[in-house]
């Protein structure tokens, strides 16, 4: 039976892909394209925009998985750990 009710799709997450994992291959498809990955994942973070990542190899399917929240803790964390734990 159809309703005229918009129907909200939810990401499927996948308890293996990290918000880690999942930038790792964003970092590995962009650059393999030969864009900046830094400036591009930047711009998507700034923005939400998701035409900042290639869809080559699925990395804008799987970035898109998260939320840009998740993705800035994953990168505070990285960077603090990297350089304020030892």
């Amino acid at each position: 039976m159809f309703t005229n009710d918009t129907t909200k799709l939810q990401p499927i997450r996948d308890p293996r892909s990290t918000a880690r994992d999942i930038l790792q291959h964003v970092y590995k498809a962009l650059q393999h394209k030969g864009y900046d990955p830094i400036t591009q994942i930047t711009g998507f973070i700034l923005t939400g925009d998701p035409t900042y990542i290639t869809s080559y190899d699925n990395a804008r399917s799987m970035i898109c998985r998260l939320e840009r929240d998740e993705i800035l803790e994953e990168l505070v964390s990285f960077y603090l750990t990297e350089n304020f734990d030892k």
